[in-house]
C-alpha cells in the first residue's frame, strides 16, 4: 500500500468539510500534509469566520500573526484552546492549544504556542478484514516567535515551527515512518489610532506568510510531500462609539503557497500515478512561487484558490463581546462555506471566548464541521509579571 497517498487521504478527510460533486463543478483542491497547521485553533477568530490577521491584538496573536503581540498592553498573557473535532463523523478527535508571549520591554516581544491534533482510535484490517491493531494518531507543532516594534505603527516577527506527524502507518507498511518536518512564518503588522468626530478609532493591517518548510515523510523519503505553506493578508478597522460601546471590523484573504495539481490528460492508471509522484519533485522555494501561476484553467482557477473570511466584534464595557463572521471556500476548491458567531466574557484577569459554525448552502447541509465548538480560556499575567 502506498503509504504517501494513504496519509495525504486521512488527513483531507479529517478537515475537509464536502465537496460537490465532479459532474458540477471543476473540482481540483489543493493536497498538502499537516493540514492542521492551518486550522484556527482559537474562539475569538474563529467567531469571526477565521480572520485575525489584522485584527485588534490578543493572547492568540500567534496563530494568526504574531508581530501583533508587539501591540499589547499587557506585560504577559498566556491562553488553553479546545476544539472537539469533527463531531458529527466521530466522537474522540480533538485540537488542543497553548499560547502564550512576554513582552522584554517596549520594543520586543517573545511569544510561544503548542498544538496537539489527537485523531482518536484508529482500527487497521489486514486483507482478509480482520482487525491487525489499534493504534492512536497524532500530530503536534511547537513554535516560538519573536516580534519586534518598529515604530509606533509597525511590527514585524518571526517564528520558527516544529512539526511531528504520526497517522500509525507503521501499522501497514513497516517501511512508514512518523513524519517530522521544520517551518518559519514571516509576519507584519500596521496599527495606527484616529480620531473621528472625537471617538477613538483604529485601522489595522497585516501579512502572515506561515509553514515556509521542509516537506515531510511518512515512508523514510521515498516520496515527500509539500507543508501547507499560507499566506494571509487583511485589513481591519475599530471604533468607539462612546465610552462603552465599541465595534470593530476585519477580512482576511488567505492562498495556500503550494503548486495546483493538473491530472487533466492522464488517461491511464499508469500516468496518473506517475503524475503524482512528479507533482511532489519541485523544490519547496520553487512551489512557493510557482503557486501563483500554475492552475490547468489559468487566472480563472488562480482566484478560486483565494478564500475569503470576515467578521464583526462588538465589545459592551470591555467585558462583553459578541461576534459573526463568515468563511468562503470555492466549490472546486474544496466548498468550505459556514457562518460564525461567538462570545467572550472578559472578568478581571480571566478571558473566556466561545464559537459556534454554521454550514451554509444545501451542499454543506451534512458538513461534517457543522456545530463545532471552540473554547478558548485567556489569562492575564502583567499584574504577576515584573
Amino acid at each position: 500500500m502506498n503509504i504517501r497517498f494513504l496519509a495525504t487521504t486521512i488527513i483531507a478527510l479529517s478537515i475537509t468539510a464536502t465537496q460537490a460533486t465532479a459532474e458540477e463543478v471543476e473540482l481540483n483542491p489543493i493536497p498538502s500534509s499537516v493540514q492542521m497547521l492551518n486550522i484556527a485553533p482559537e474562539a475569538r477568530g474563529t467567531g469571526m469566520g477565521d480572520a485575525g490577521v489584522a485584527s485588534t491584538p490578543d493572547v492568540n496573536s500567534q496563530h494568526w500573526n504574531p508581530a501583533k503581540y508587539s501591540f499589547m498592553e499587557s506585560k504577559a498573557a498566556a491562553s488553553l484552546s479546545i476544539t472537539p473535532w469533527l463531531r458529527k463523523l466521530v466522537n474522540d478527535i480533538n485540537l488542543f492549544y497553548a499560547a502564550g508571549y512576554y513582552k522584554i520591554n517596549k520594543r520586543n516581544t517573545v511569544s510561544a504556542s503548542i498544538k496537539y491534533f489527537s485523531l482518536g482510535d484508529l482500527i487497521f484490517f489486514n486483507d482478509e478484514g480482520d482487525e491487525n491493531g489499534t493504534y492512536k494518531p497524532n500530530e503536534f507543532s511547537i513554535d516560538a516567535a519573536y516580534a519586534l516594534k518598529m515604530s509606533d505603527v509597525t511590527s514585524g516577527a518571526i517564528a520558527l515551527r516544529y512539526i511531528h506527524s504520526d497517522m500509525g502507518y507503521q501499522q501497514i507498511d513497516d517501511a512508514a515512518t512518523a513524519g517530522n518536518a521544520f517551518a518559519a512564518d514571516i509576519a507584519f503588522y500596521f496599527k495606527k489610532d484616529l480620531n473621528i468626530q472625537g471617538n477613538n478609532a483604529q485601522v489595522m493591517a497585516g501579512l502572515n506568510i506561515s509553514n515556509i518548510g521542509t516537506k515531510i515523510t511518512y515512508d523514510d523519503g521515498v516520496t515527500n510531500e509539500y507543508l501547507p505553506a499560507n499566506l494571509k493578508i487583511g485589513g481591519g478597522f475599530w471604533y468607539d462609539m462612546d465610552s462603552y460601546n465599541k465595534i470593530g471590523a476585519t477580512v482576511d484573504f488567505n492562498k495556500l503557497l503550494v503548486p495546483t495539481p493538473d491530472y487533466r490528460s492522464k488517461t491511464s492508471e499508469d500516468d496518473l500515478y506517475q503524475a503524482k509522484l512528479d507533482y511532489y519533485d519541485k523544490s519547496v522555494v520553487g512551489s512557493l512561487f510557482s503557486s501563483f501561476g500554475d492552475a490547468p484553467r489559468g487566472g480563472k482557477e488562480e482566484l478560486e484558490e483565494i478564500d475569503i473570511m470576515g467578521g464583526i466584534e462588538y465589545t459592551y464595557n470591555n467585558m462583553f463581546s459578541a461576534r459573526f463572521g463568515y468563511h468562503h471556500n470555492h466549490e472546486n476548491k474544496g466548498n468550505l462555506k459556514y457562518a460564525s458567531a461567538g462570545i467572550g466574557i472578559k472578568y478581571q484577569m480571566i478571558n473566556v471566548d466561545a464559537s459556534y459554525i454554521f454550514t451554509v448552502g444545501q451542499a454543506n447541509s451534512n458538513s461534517a464541521l457543522a456545530n463545532t465548538i471552540r473554547i478558548t480560556l485567556g489569562f492575564d499575567l502583567g499584574r504577576f509579571v515584573k
